[in-house]
């Protein structure tokens, strides 16, 4: 009976452990994103005020990946994506640059948001699709920088 005892006691002291176990989604966000800075891309978390009509919200903290802009380049624009492919800026354009569209339509379908600032430009993504969706984010970065 002692014997059960103290096991129930070991077992109630040990199970808040378990709780900081990270589970497998938040490992496999993790390894993307250790895989993304090994590749020169930098992650942060970003808070975001999206434009009221998106057909479906995107969280309101969301991940954005981001790389510095070479010198000279002064192309500036922000896009989202409503649906699958379909990028229009703020006030609902679609965008009509045809290399920007090819590579926009590239991007992995859980990308939010696109930008392009004079100092860099940045991808709001889901972190879906894993290191494949990652390779695709990486090289649109790396193209545009």
């Amino acid at each position: 009976m002692s014997v059960w005892i103290i096991l129930l006691i070991v077992a109630f002291v040990l199970s808040p452990l378990s709780m900081l176990m990270p589970s497998r989604r938040q490992r496999g966000r993790m390894d993307v994103r250790l895989h993304a800075r090994r590749t020169g891309v930098a992650m942060q978390l970003s808070s975001e005020q999206w434009p009221h009509w998106l057909i479906e919200e995107p969280p309101s903290q969301c991940p954005q990946y981001y790389r510095a802009r070479s010198r000279g380049r002064q192309d500036c624009w922000c896009y989202w994506q409503v649906e699958p492919g379909q990028w229009l800026n703020k006030w609902r354009e679609p965008c009509t640059d045809a290399p920007l569209v090819e590579q926009l339509s590239s991007l992995p379908v859980d990308v939010y948001k696109a930008e392009a600032t004079a100092q860099m430009i940045s991808l709001c993504w889901g972190e879906r699709g894993g290191e494949g969706s990652l390779e695709k984010v990486a090289s649109f970065l790396q193209a545009r920088a």
